[in-house]
């Protein structure tokens, strides 16, 4: 990728800027490979950032986390909550040339020297990729250890929404869930469209593949479609102060934010050496299902 497409922050941290002929763009972080901007072709922002100034990295966009995602996987007795969440937030991705200003590719590679902070080496590379309206990430994980590596995975997706009162969810109903605000029970969903007039943190197991987050007030509809990500994660901590500082949001950004997760969240993934695992999440904005 031309060094042109690539810059500084105002926190001096290196992000690259893709963009697409049909107006769509998007900024990546190499750090972590956060996507901390996504523009439909209107020049829209259809991602939530704060503006709480506080900590070096963005809260909100879209980040990776890996190899343990909250309360799931082998390190759940140290990692319980959202704000432990593992991810790469603080690790900068190497940047691999593609020559096209609608991608990016970053990988990561752990060394000898990693062993403190990772359990199994591994390698890791991400691409997003712009279209029309449309962002693809896909994520490409390979065991480059002698052991078997367990992870659980995650995409956590912090959309923009006008309001949160006038927001719907289609696509998890009649699901299975577990209800963190509940020490994880499981229930089923009602078979309707979920709205929302107070605090959500759900993991919903088994979901088709297509969740589509409805915006009546801008008449707005981004569509996650995902392959090889079963779960999906729901959370707003709506009023609930204490719960949006514990990760860094502000008061109030729950009225203008929701976080649906793409990942897998209930059974780990097992890889045995050498072998790869591949997830794809496609956000897709180019058609309206309002009613």
């Amino acid at each position: 990728m031309p060094n042109g497409y690539v810059f500084n922050d105002y926190k001096s941290l290196p992000r690259v800027l893709l963009f697409e002929p049909g107006g769509s763009s998007a900024e990546v972080l190499l750090y972590g490979g956060k996507v901390v901007s996504w523009k439909n072709s209107q020049g829209e922002e259809l991602l939530f950032m704060s503006k709480n100034t506080g900590g070096r990295f963005p809260k909100g966009g879209i980040s990776l986390c890996f190899p343990q995602v909250a309360n799931t996987g082998i390190m759940k007795e140290i990692c319980w909550s959202k704000k432990n969440a593992k991810s790469f937030d603080n690790i900068p991705l190497r940047l691999t040339p593609t020559g096209n200003p609608s991608s990016v590719d970053l990988t990561l590679k752990t060394t000898a020297n990693d062993s403190n902070t990772w359990p199994r080496s591994f390698e890791l590379r991400l691409r997003v990729s712009l279209g029309p309206d449309k962002m693809t990430i896909i994520s490409y994980i390979k065991n480059t250890d002698n052991a078997s590596l367990s992870f659980t995975f995650a995409l956590q997706n912090y959309l923009s929404v006008s309001d949160m009162s006038e927001v719907r969810v289609e696509g998890l109903e009649t699901l299975d869930f577990h209800d963190n605000l509940q020490q994880g029970k499981r229930f089923t969903e009602q078979p309707d469209a979920i709205t929302f007039d107070g605090e959500v943190d759900r993991v919903y197991t088994k979901t088709p593949g297509n969740i589509a987050i409805i915006d009546h007030n801008k008449k707005r509809t981004i569509v996650i479609r995902n392959e090889g990500l079963p779960d999906a994660g729901l959370w707003t901590p709506w009023d609930n102060a204490t719960k949006a500082s514990e990760i860094g949001f502000g008061d109030k950004d729950y009225q203008n934010m929701l976080s649906v997760d793409s990942g897998v969240l209930e059974k780990p993934i097992i890889l045995k050496p050498l072998e790869e695992w591949k997830g794809v999440s496609i956000h897709d904005t180019s058609g309206c299902l309002c009613n």
